[in-house]
């Protein structure tokens, strides 16, 4: 389960059996946990996350794309 990105209190990671899905990535904050899919940017799971959080998230991941796209392509073609 590679972290490929933090930011505050957000760890930003894919699990090693996700080859199969679509570009996504997993989001977590002590038991706060979310899902967006990448390209475009939208949630897919919320499990606790307040709405405005959900969207500091969402801004996150949007500045951070092209990074978390790279990294998908480097773990799961490689």
């Amino acid at each position: 389960m590679p972290t490929i990105l933090r930011v505050g209190p957000y760890r930003f990671f894919f699990y090693a059996n996700d080859r199969t899905e679509p570009i996504h990535v997993h989001i977590e904050r002590e038991a706060y946990k979310a899902k967006f899919w990448v390209a475009p940017v939208r949630l897919a799971v919320n499990r606790g996350f307040r709405p405005a959080e959900i969207r500091s998230v969402q801004r996150i991941i949007r500045e951070h794309e092209r990074l978390i796209v790279e990294k998908w392509h480097e773990y799961f073609d490689a």
